[in-house]
């Protein structure tokens, strides 16, 4: 190890650097990891290009990224009684939370009523420096060993798998369910593989261009919504009924109301996607057919159930990858990402 590395500098909006930076140094409970793989999520590309000022991040200059794999270099002092060893292959994910309110204990970290506040709560690459660099400190409760033989680049995207596995369980998949999966990006893709885990006996994924094909080649069938109304195509597919559950994974207004509208009767909609609008939704047809909108962030414990699902292939998340740049070339990677015709599902970066 050297005493600097280098990191990935956002200066302000849409200003990248690649700087040299002293190499972090893990405190309690804490672990410094040579962060070996980075993988481009959605949620970096907004926070680049400064579509949720002050909030994530913070301020500017900053470090992003969030789903990485590495190998744990050093260890902060406890670190090791929680059985975490210098060499360990480890995949990280972004909240790091209090552990102590209401909500920790019974199990949502996610929604840690102690978000944000300094010293109760942080959240990688969001509100406190990300994982873009040579080397990065995470917490204990944020880390969990690669199984064997995993590549760090599949190890990259555990954290996203774990993203997915969450909203399939947030729409509460029963056996033999008929799920429609709206967006055909990483993370619905994913959440397609996650409902077949959950027990769902069907899935249709709506979507367009490569991604749409990329899921056919998958398996699953698909609604182009290029080639007219999706929701209508949805209950051709269905008898006229609906899908039993609906996982929305694009996050634009539209979107939303086509998962409301192509739900079955007592349906419910499962929704991870972000629109950055306002979103209109009928409400007589929830009144009167009982459907249900639920919300899902980030995960909520599936890292470590996600993990054994990627070792397996029953979640095809190395399938997915499509791009390897070097952490120099991140203004490459972040325009192929943001580029519809680049062919890009889920790229990597490799510090």
């Amino acid at each position: 190890m050297t005493q600097m590395m280098q990191a990935l500098v956002v200066r302000e909006p849409k200003v990248l650097d690649i700087a040299d930076l002293p190499v972090p140094e893990p405190r309690r409970n804490e672990v410094l990891a040579r962060v070996r793989s980075v993988s481009i999520c959605g949620t970096d590309a907004h926070l680049i290009n400064g579509d949720y000022p002050g909030f994530w991040p913070l301020g500017f200059p900053f470090t992003p990224g969030h789903e990485w794999a590495g190998e744990i270099v050093a260890l902060g002092e406890g670190a090791d009684t929680f059985g975490w060893n210098v060499g360990d292959r480890v995949a990280g994910t972004s909240h790091n939370a209090c552990g102590a309110c209401q909500k920790c204990v019974e199990g949502q970290y996610n929604l840690c009523e102690n978000y944000g506040k300094p010293g109760l709560h942080s959240q990688y690459g969001h509100n406190v420096q990300g994982v873009n660099a040579t080397y990065a400190v995470h917490n204990v409760k944020c880390i969990f060993k690669l199984p064997e033989g995993m590549s760090f680049d599949e190890g990259a995207l555990a954290d996203p798998a774990s993203i997915a596995l969450h909203v399939a369980r947030r729409g509460n998949i029963k056996a033999g369910d008929t799920v429609a999966v709206i967006g055909a990006g990483a993370v619905g893709l994913l959440a397609a593989d996650s409902a077949l885990i959950c027990g769902a006996a069907r899935v249709i994924v709506v979507g367009r261009g490569y991604r749409l094909d990329r899921a056919a080649t998958l398996g699953f069938e698909t609604v182009d919504t290029n080639a007219g109304d999706p929701v209508q195509e949805v209950r051709n597919l269905t008898g006229g009924l609906g899908a039993d559950v609906v996982l929305e994974c694009a996050g634009t207004p539209l979107t939303v109301q086509w998962s409301m509208a192509m739900l079955r009767r007592g349906g419910r909609c499962a929704m991870v996607g972000i629109p950055t609008e306002d979103v209109a939704i009928k409400c007589q047809p929830l009144v009167l057919d009982e459907l249900e909108l639920v919300g899902s962030r980030a995960s909520a414990g599936e890292m470590r159930r996600v993990l054994p699902f990627m070792a397996n292939g029953r979640i095809r998340a190395k399938e997915l990858i499509t791009h390897n740049f070097a952490l120099s070339e991140y203004d490459k990677a972040l325009a192929t990402f943001n580029d519809r015709a680049s062919g890009a599902i889920k790229i990597i970066v490799n510090p």
